[in-house]
């Protein structure tokens, strides 16, 4: 007869390996059924889109749709004498050199190239420091003449010169009615360059920032109201900052500067340079020696920086540089330069 005890044992290995074979089972993968088939997704399509190339203007700085802006570049000599303001044409400059003349007066070489207008003048004869100014540009410089021996030299620069009496100018120079000779000739500004295609545009001549505030005046220099320049007991234009419009805004002899809309002339950057003045060529003609170096100011953004320019040859472009050597980037934008006599002077009045 079994003993009750090791019955007892008996039944409690049957449980015990009966639970583990559930457990097994339990554990076992089914039987492989039939596979179900994937559900495609859709591929993926990126909306990134190359940007369009893009270029910087070569005279403003200003970063425009590759292509923009092709056509070479036009200079003229801008008369200012009072009967001639207010100007046509010079709010849509590029660059603008102011210089002194005889008599105490000055002259304007106003550049454009990025904005064509359809009419600029009056237009007066051309000056002797006028060729080193130009060449860097090529393009077209229009004027009304001059002493041959001015004409010469300019005619012996990279630049096409469209001189008012020529044949060439006889559909795109005219005497305009309502103002006085000799301050009465402007120029078709648009159909000049569209007949002198074959130019080539300009080369760069000023570094730039990419925006105002990372520019060279902006971050190094001193908070400025104004700038006032003398070029003599007749000229003496300013520019003063305007928040508002962020420009500098330019005054002759004391009263605001227009242009023909009546606004005020404005210019993102003012640079002035003093240069040498010398008489080599005509004893009442001063000539502004610009292959040469001298004290700059820059002003921009409400700002001025002190400085250096130089010019080691007539083609080679105006490098200006701060007082430790490094290149001065002005801000996208106009620009007018002020070539200052040593017989002048230039005031930098600082923010109150």
């Amino acid at each position: 007869m079994k003993s009750p005890r090791r019955s007892a044992a008996r039944v409690a290995t049957t449980v015990l390996a009966a639970g583990v074979l559930l457990a097994l089972a339990a554990c076992t993968p089914d039987a492989p059924g039939p596979s179900a088939s994937a559900t495609p997704t859709a591929s993926y399509a990126s909306g990134y889109q190359t940007p369009a190339p893009t270029v910087l203007l070569p005279l403003r700085g200003s970063i425009v749709a590759a292509g923009t802006a092709q056509n070479p570049s036009l200079a003229a000599k801008i008369d200012n004498h009072e009967e001639a303001r207010p100007q046509i044409g010079l709010e849509r400059t590029d660059i603008v050199f102011e210089e002194l003349v005889e008599g105490g007066l000055t002259r304007y070489v106003a550049i454009w190239q990025s904005d064509i207008p359809d009419l600029i003048g009056p237009v007066r004869s051309i000056r002797p420091m006028d060729p080193d100014i130009l060449s860097p540009f090529g393009g077209i410089v229009a004027y009304s003449g001059g002493q041959q021996q001015f004409v010469d030299m300019m005619k012996a620069t990279p630049v096409y010169n469209a001189i008012h009496g020529q044949s060439d100018t006889d559909s795109t120079f005219y005497r305009m009615d309502g103002r006085t000779s000799p301050h009465d000739v402007v120029v078709k500004a648009s159909e000049l360059v569209s007949q002198h295609l074959d130019l080539a545009p300009p080369q760069q001549q000023f570094a730039y920032s990419f925006d105002t505030a990372t520019s060279t005046a902006v971050v190094e220099g001193t908070p400025t109201a104004s700038v006032q320049i003398v070029y003599s007991d007749a000229r003496y234009p300013g520019w003063a900052w305007d928040a508002a419009s962020g420009t500098f805004l330019r005054s002759q002899e004391g009263s605001p500067d227009l242009d023909s809309n009546g606004a005020q002339l404005s210019a993102v950057n003012v640079l002035t340079l003093r240069v040498n003045e010398v008489y080599n060529y005509d004893a009442e003609v001063p000539q502004a020696v610009l292959v040469a170096s001298g004290e700059a100011t820059i002003s921009t953004g409400g700002k001025t920086v002190h400085g250096t320019w130089s010019k080691d040859s007539a083609t080679s472009p105006i490098r200006v540089v701060d007082d430790l050597g490094a290149t001065v980037r002005l801000a996208p934008g106009n620009t007018w330069v002020q070539l200052v006599p040593d017989s002048g002077s230039v005031t930098v009045v600082p923010a109150a």
